[in-house]
């Protein structure tokens, strides 16, 4: 065997094998978690497809239930002056309330969807973590 200043090292490999197969382990190692990234931000996606239309219907509902009880002050408003009738007030109350009712249930179910499942992709974040513990200790150990 020739030493390693003619380019063959102990293992009969050249340093250009070596770094062919550090380079094909590279690739193989950054499309796996690269697939692995993409598939869990699928999973994440699954579940924004029924969180985000409820955080819609929940702000719809609780802008309508603002407009119309800022339609309740000017009506009580106008009902303040003595030849107003309250039914106008009464009318839009009731309403606000009950749209209010709707958009807050919407936004719980909106919200704890999103509690249920987060949406940080965090497995492919341990695998990446273990990666790198795994990559100091083969340092540490060749030093």
């Amino acid at each position: 065997m020739r030493s390693a200043n003619e380019g063959i090292h102990e293992n009969g490999r050249s340093v250009a094998q070596i770094l062919t197969d550090m380079k094909a382990e590279l690739v193989e190692f950054v499309q796996t978690r690269v697939t692995m990234f993409r598939a869990e931000l699928q999973e994440k996606w699954k579940t924004a497809k029924i969180a985000i239309p409820l955080a819609i219907l929940a702000l719809v509902l609780l802008g309508t239930a603002y407009l119309l009880f800022t339609g309740a002050l000017v009506g009580l408003v106008v009902a303040a002056f003595p030849q107003s009738v309250y039914r106008w007030f009464f009318g839009f109350i009731i309403v606000a309330v009950f749209w209010g009712i709707l958009g807050a249930a919407a936004a719980y179910f909106a919200k704890r969807e999103f509690e249920l499942k987060s949406m940080m992709p965090k497995r492919t974040i341990e695998v990446l973590k273990g990666d790198k513990l795994w990559i100091q200790t083969e340092v540490r150990n060749r030093v």
